[in-house]
This record gives structure tokens, sequence and C-alpha cells, in this order.
């Protein structure tokens, strides 16, 4: 999987994480540690790209849900937690409360399929570009 990083313009609190390819258990943690450097860095509002996002394991929603830990000034779970961290998603989306500082853009039918089918697209907004999401904040 590729990912690229970029800045909202004019607005370095804000920044944008393309993936691109198959996020899984082989790369999921590379985007975790993405995340947590650019919260590192000052960003305080995050834009995950999923437009050429082809594929997501449950490994992604790990990572969806600890993006949305980190940039709310939380800690991820614990990716060697294994099942616990799947059933942390749920405690934590069972608010039904959106996530006000991560939005997605784009995902593809079979990445959609995968957020309204386990609950986890309830937790954040959904956009179908960059600039309306960046907008939205």
């Amino acid at each position: 999987m590729q990912t690229t990083i970029d800045r909202a313009p004019g607005d370095d609190a804000t920044a944008i994480l393309g993936l691109d390819g198959e996020l899984d258990a082989s790369n999921f943690q590379g985007v975790i540690d993405s995340a947590s450097g650019l919260y590192a860095e000052g960003a305080r509002r995050l834009v995950v790209d999923l437009s050429s996002l082809t594929y997501m394991s449950s490994s992604g929603l790990v990572c969806l849900h600890a993006l949305a830990l980190l940039f709310r000034g939380m800690p991820p779970p614990d990716p060697e937690a294994g099942w616990d961290a799947i059933h942390s998603i749920g405690l934590d989306t069972d608010a039904g409360e959106r996530v006000a500082e991560v939005k997605l853009v784009g995902p593809q039918p079979n990445v959609a399929r995968v957020l309204d089918r386990t609950g986890l697209g309830r937790y954040f907004e959904v956009h179908p570009d960059r600039a309306s999401a960046i907008a939205s904040f």
C-alpha cells in the first residue's frame, strides 16, 4: 500500500492522509504511525482519502478507529490486543457520536460496504472529495 501526506492549503492543523491499495494486517500499523507523527507535528484534524483504497480488512477497521482516538488526543488500542482491539471499536461507537476530528473521503463500494456492515461508517462523516471534507471542519 502507498500512503501520501498533504496539508490543507493555508491550514497546517489539517492533514490529509491518502491511502492507495490494500489496508490490512501487513501495513495498518504504518498508517497509525504516520497519523501519530502528524498529530505530534501539530495536526489536529485529519482527512483520510480512501478513494484509491481497494480493500480493507478487519485490521483496517482497527486502524481507522485508532486514527479517531489519536485525533481526539487519546491513545490508540494496542495492535497486539487482537480481538480486544476489535471489540473496543464497538464500545466507542455505541454512543452514536461521530468523530469530529477525522473525516473520510470517497471510499470505493467494497470499502464502503465493510464500513457499513461493521457499523464503523456511522462513526465518521464521509465526503465525496477532499475539498468538501476540509470545508466541513
